[in-house]
């Protein structure tokens, strides 16, 4: 590898950090600075850049002379603004993102709607435009909890409100939307709720693909200790941070760090760079704050003093820039690492600049870090609110501690100011309590909301046998009171197969509810039996109770359809099982039949007549081969529907399975049909000989019924052969009757009665064992 030159975009302790880090590399040949500070030009391989950081051409300019091979900015500025845009056009890698990527952080609300539109816990929310101010103030009003209001553009980290009351918050909406307090950054405004618990940030190198975090760290805003006074732009940081446990790292790399950067490459601007997000850490887990397209200030300050010795963060940010993180080891080493910021007197009000700085000798593992510095006729003097930052490394925080504040009595200049309790969150914390379910990733309270919300849905189940009632250890049902005189139960269990995968993605979740009961009382109507009653089972990591309702609603809908009652079921809150917002499914369905009923019937024989019922579209089986259609295709499920344009097409592969009870049951108990095929997994070809007697077979001619538009679109776009399309899907016909002959135009009769729209006589039994598909060129043509 030739050597490095790489333009660090920047002028505050970060800069300083990153390039002091980047020096002892062996890689690294030069570093540029723009415009660099009173420190940055010390390093050794380091010269200052007199260059604007917001003058992207000339900045372009400047490293084609200069040959460099790498630029890593370090205010979220440029980011936003485009500039690894400039640099990519001329062949020289950014760390950090594109300017899409970047939205991140320069919009709260863009970032927001992405956390919920990929299930990233973070906290409830609403996005008011500058101009309605006047729902934003009704919504603080009746929301019922207490808020935080954000500017959602950038604020110099300074965007946010804190309000005690409705009434100041009421106050905060009219400084942000009326008198523009925030500027343009206020055009957007952010509501969300108040979280409690201690906050950290996390730091995560990201080439796009891969995903390292650091060690957790906490800052300090409050200009004052005890955190008090206004906010600025951090006063000191430690790392790590205690409260980020080895399963809550695990947590927030799971469930936010991977979710964040997958989300991102899969909707077309990838992450590389540092992803700097700002976590509470709730009794429910941790939950995202913002994000931060940058490596934060003064966090990195303490974390390059825990970064191993022998790992070279050249190399890393090269490889997160060539998109091979994973080729690289991200090594830190235990201990504890602390910056203090030594700030101007007035900060974060108005300061007087020029002060001079005299820095002595510093203790062992000790930096002192320059921020708002500038060189002066040979002098260093202060030029900023934030001027330097000392940094530590020990084995221990109060060593950390000790030496980092010994460090600052070695830093002399007019005024300095300096919080002297940093980390006092982690020294006066106290021993850990005990466990909570909730801590472990179960909520009871979203259960019993969930049983709650369900109930109404399961009431309108009610029939005779059962009240619907659910919450007690089991279901009731009172055979005796349906009546029949000699009845035999028939069971069935099935699920929704891979279709579940296709609602997650799409969002919609209405439906699979009624996939999952059809597919098992469809199962018990081809033994000729009634379902009588329905329980369900919900599994999922983290409960989403709306999304849980909205699933159960849907097989409510499915029992109303086939007559059953809904009795019970189980809801199965699991952490880690399952990925964030993913669920399963299954379900369990009971009914009877008067034994002189039961199918198929012993009778079936060469000669007796095969009627198809339509399908409602794929129902809930084949979505693997499905799936991997669409991806081939290279579609979305937002597109257009391509056999239908008035819908998506996801919404289009989500219709659900037909229920067939109320249409076939009547016809079976009238004693009209010999048998029954539901056509699901294995499609004709599988499904048929199930219900024929051993040594019969069938013939079914293919071109008996027009084969739906959904089935010839994966046909085609698939290149899926007729045959194997007749041995995977329905293709049109959800259900197969055996018929005798001479029962069959009564059995069309009676199904066109009952409700059928359409019933195909779409062949025959046979003498020959298997499955014949007759005239498979017709759905080719």
């Amino acid at each position: 590898m030739s050597a490095l030159r790489i333009l660090v975009i920047g002028s505050g302790g970060r800069e300083h950090a990153l390039a002091w880090k980047l020096s002892h590399s062996p890689l690294v040949d030069r570093i540029f600075v723009c415009p660099g500070n009173g420190g940055t030009a010390l390093e050794s391989k380091t010269t200052n850049v007199n260059l604007s950081a917001s003058d992207f051409p000339a900045l372009v300019d400047f490293a084609l002379k200069n040959e460099v091979s790498l630029v890593l900015p370090g205010p979220e500025q440029p980011l936003v603004d485009g500039i690894e845009t400039y640099f990519r056009k001329v062949g020289i890698p950014v760390f950090g993102p594109t300017a899409l990527a970047a939205r991140m952080e320069g919009s709260k609300a863009f970032s927001k709607a992405f956390m919920d539109r990929h299930h990233i816990p973070t906290a409830k929310f609403k996005v008011f435009a500058s101009f309605e101010v006047d729902q934003a103030i009704e919504y603080v009003r009746t929301c019922g909890f207490n808020v935080v209001l954000k500017a959602s553009g950038l604020a110099a980290g300074k965007g946010v409100l804190l309000p005690e009351s409705v009434e100041e918050a009421v106050a905060g909406l009219r400084e942000i939307m009326v008198d523009n307090v925030f500027g343009a950054a206020g055009q957007e405004v952010v509501v969300e709720e108040l979280l409690t618990g201690p906050e950290v940030s996390v730091l995560a190198f990201s080439d796009g693909y891969t995903v390292t975090p650091l060690p957790a760290a906490q800052d300090h805003k409050r200009i004052g200790e005890g955190d008090t006074g206004p906010n600025t732009g951090g006063m000191g940081a430690y790392a790590p941070a205690p409260v980020a446990t080895a399963d809550v790292m695990e947590r927030i790399t799971k469930e936010v760090l991977q979710p964040t950067i997958s989300g991102m490459r899969k909707e077309g601007y990838p992450f590389v760079g540092m992803l700097f997000t700002g976590l509470m850490i709730t009794e429910d887990g941790p939950k995202v704050l913002e994000y931060n397209v940058r490596f934060g200030d003064p966090e990195t300050e303490a974390l390059v003093l825990l970064l191993d010795p022998e790992t070279d963060l050249a190399s890393i940010v090269l490889a997160c820039a060539e998109r091979r993180l994973d080729s690289v080891e991200v090594k830190t080493r235990s201990g504890y690492g602390v910056s203090v910021v030594l700030a101007s007197q007035g900060y974060p009000g108005s300061y007087a600049k020029g002060k001079e700085i005299t820095v002595g000798q510093m203790p062992q593992d000790v930096v002192a870090f320059h921020a708002g510095t500038s060189a002066v006729d040979g002098k260093v003097v202060t030029s900023g609110g934030r001027v330097m930052v000392v940094s530590a490394y020990a084995p221990t925080l109060q060593g950390a501690l000790d030496a980092a504040y010994a460090g600052v009595s070695n830093v002399h200049f007019e005024g300095k100011t300096f919080r002297r309790d940093i980390a006092h969150r982690a020294l006066s914390a106290k021993a850990p309590t005990g466990l909570t379910y909730a801590q472990a990733g179960v909520s009871v309270d979203a259960g019993n909301a969930l049983v709650e919300a369900i109930k109404p849905y399961v009431r309108a189940t009610r029939r005779p046998g059962a009240d619907a009632e659910i919450g007690g250890f089991g279901g009731v049902f009172d055979l005796k009171a349906t009546g029949y005189k000699d009845p035999v139960l028939v069971s069935g269990t099935d699920g929704v197969g891979t279709k579940l995968r296709v609602a997650m993605d799409v969002g919609l979740h209405d439906f699979v509810g009624i996939d999952l009961v059809a597919m098992s009382v469809n199962d018990l109507l081809v033994q000729g039996a009634e379902p009588l009653y329905f329980l369900d089972y919900f599994a999922c990591s983290k409960l989403d109770v709306d999304v849980a309702a909205r699933v159960v609603k849907g097989i409510a809908e499915g029992c109303i359809q086939a007559g059953c009652a809904l009795i019970g079921g189980e809801t199965a809150e699991m952490p880690s099982m399952y990925h964030d917002g993913d669920y399963d499914l299954a379900g369990f369905a009971v009914g009877a039949v008067e034994r002189s009923l039961i199918l198929p019937q012993p009778t079936i024989a060469p000669g007796d007549v095969l009627l198809g019922l339509p399908s409602s579209g794929v129902h809930s089986n084949g979505f693997s081969l499905v799936r991997k259609i669409i991806a081939r295709a290279g579609l979305s499920y937002t597109d257009p529907c391509p056999w239908d344009p008035s819908t998506t097409l996801g919404r289009a592969l989500l219709e659900p399975t037909r229920v067939y009870v109320k249409t076939v049951l009547p016809v079976a108990q009238a004693g009209l049909l010999k048998g029954m095929s539901h056509i699901t997994g294995g499609g004709f070809v599988e499904n048929v000989p199930r219900v024929l007697p051993r040594g019969t077979g069938c013939a079914i001619d293919a071109a008996a019924w027009a084969l739906p538009p959904v089935f010839r679109f994966l046909m085609e776009r698939g290149g899926v052969a007729p045959l194997e399309m007749a041995r995977t899907f329905n293709n049109g016909v959800g259900m197969v009757l055996v018929v005798a002959p001479e029962n069959a135009a009564r059995a069309v009769d009676a199904l066109r009665r009952a409700g059928e729209p359409d019933v195909f006589r779409i062949g025959e039994v046979t003498a020959q064992s298997g499955v014949e598909m007759r005239n498979l060129s017709a759905w080719a043509s």
